[in-house]
């Protein structure tokens, strides 16, 4: 889908989850599914990006790879959706951008959402146009293993940490990087991520699955 999809919106709100998805994985669902529940949405977008500004960008998965899987992981959920506004956009993938070209679609009684990680909120100082973001979109981090929220007075400045809301989430230590590393030794990947996307990295040999061997990282 794209954002102009979404002209004549009647909900109330849409929440946006942007990421490389290098793969889309059960935590990245379980935050959409956390947030849809938490503040009661129809609607939560995932949005790939095509360039991260804060990420080396050279070993990612074609843009079309991550968009595909997503699309595959959010097939069965009538509340979930996947945008590539931001793959089809030149240059590095700003937040800001994203939030505006969406705003220009719904009407503008319908709020935004913003929802994040806590990795990714704590270093919101170097986001592009930070204070824009807090102003034009409601920021929702999620509570994840290994990053301590409590400090964000300190990190972010009271004033910014004031405008966040924090996401309760359950430790679930799952990680983009942990299932590449482990499609790459042929190990298994079966519930950290969702059947059809386990299929198309053994099917287009992502991560360095080796065919006819790759089926195995769902079957150990």
């Amino acid at each position: 889908m794209r954002f102009e999809d979404l002209a004549g919106y009647s909900g109330q709100a849409v929440a946006l989850i942007g990421g490389t998805f290098d793969p889309i994985h059960y935590g990245h669902m379980l935050l959409a599914e956390r947030a849809r529940e938490q503040y009661e949405l129809d609607l939560v977008v995932f949005v790939p990006n095509r360039l991260s500004p804060l990420k080396e960008n050279d070993d990612v998965a074609a843009a079309e790879h991550r968009y595909a899987m997503v699309e595959l992981a959010v097939a069965d959920n009538s509340c979930f959706a996947v945008c590539r506004d931001e793959l089809d956009r030149p240059g590095p993938s700003y937040s800001i951008q994203t939030i505006r070209a969406l705003r220009r679609i719904l009407p503008v009684a319908v709020r935004i959402l913003f929802v994040t990680g806590a990795d990714a909120i704590l270093e919101l100082p170097e986001w592009h146009e930070p204070e824009a973001i807090l102003e034009e979109a409601q920021v929702v981090a999620a509570a994840r293993p290994g990053f301590n929220l409590d400090s964000l007075d300190s990190i972010l400045g009271e004033s910014r940490a004031g405008k966040i809301d924090i996401l309760p989430m359950p430790a679930l230590g799952i990680s983009s990087t942990d299932i590449r590393e482990r499609v790459s030794r042929g190990q298994n990947i079966r519930y950290l991520t969702p059947p059809a996307v386990i299929h198309h990295i053994c099917e287009h040999g992502l991560y360095g699955a080796r065919q006819p061997a790759a089926p195995d990282i769902a079957k150990q």
